[in-house]
């Protein structure tokens, strides 16, 4: 593990917990001035890059950065009790909840427009490489459910409605309650591109049961659009792309092999169903 007494004596931090590593950081509960906060070392470029986001986002939208070196933070704890994977078990309606707020934490960090872009972003063409790479190299993998997506996203990619700074990970457990300060956002990606992208991942989760619970779907599709302004049509659409995407990053058998189909890639199926 990364030695962080340099970083605790630079900031003048004091210790509130064990450190811990994750596979991209060193984290340390301390306190800065009394204040709760997360010492944050990243260990990987990528997690450095969503460092940088952090910073431009500045506290809007966003856990605010209270002091930085390099690639290591000091970002504002969350110390709420509220959770928003608890708020979605609780019921449709509290499932509801959990989306509109998910939704507006989005628009917060889109809306952040006034100032020069964080260096390293990364373009969404990019990003879904991953999808087109297999999509050409297994055409008829699972269904064919990789070549359409793969089809969709070009489209979708090729027509953006607005370019915005993206979280690129946003679900249940990367907006947390900051008590008087609101429900924020954490452990952002580094991208850029049409916003709609974003809130894909929220149908996703906070778990594979109740993302792929009868009705579910179609229902926070709608609560999106409501909250978003985004058509569902258009949402569904960009549900199909990201749910085939993500599943060419996780664990999985043969791409040929439908058996194998990981919780994303099936509510890509079940979007694409619904389209």
């Amino acid at each position: 593990m990364i030695d962080l007494d340099p970083y605790r004596a630079s900031f003048g931090l004091t210790e509130d917990g064990e450190a811990f590593t994750t596979p991209s950081s060193v984290l340390q509960p301390v306190r800065l001035a009394g204040r709760p906060a997360f010492l944050k070392v990243a260990t990987v470029a990528e997690e450095a890059a969503g460092g940088r986001v952090m910073r431009w986002w500045a506290g809007r939208g966003a856990a605010a950065v209270l002091a930085v070196d390099g690639d290591a933070l000091v970002l504002a704890r969350a110390t709420g009790l509220r959770e928003l994977a608890g708020l979605s078990r609780s019921g449709a309606e509290g499932d509801d909840e959990a989306t509109r707020i998910l939704c507006r934490a989005a628009r917060r960090l889109h809306a952040v427009t006034d100032r020069p872009l964080p260096e390293g972003l990364v373009t969404l063409p990019i990003w879904f490489r991953d999808l087109f790479d297999r999509a050409r190299e297994h055409p008829d993998a699972r269904g064919g459910i990789l070549k359409r997506a793969a089809a969709i996203a070009v489209a979708l990619l090729a027509d953006p409605v607005d370019e915005v700074v993206l979280h690129g990970d946003l679900h249940h457990g990367n907006v947390l309650d900051f008590g008087r300060d609101g429900w924020l956002a954490i452990d952002p990606k580094h991208l850029i591109g049409d916003s709609g992208f974003d809130y894909a991942n929220i149908l996703c989760n906070p778990s594979a049961s109740l993302a792929l619970a009868p009705g579910r779907l179609k229902r926070q599709v709608e609560v999106i659009a409501d909250s978003t302004g985004i058509d569902p049509h258009r949402m569904l659409r960009w549900t199909v792309a990201w749910g085939a995407l993500s599943s060419c990053w996780g664990p999985s058998a043969s791409p040929s092999d439908p058996a194998s189909d990981s919780p994303s890639l099936r509510i890509a199926r079940l979007a694409e169903r619904l389209l």
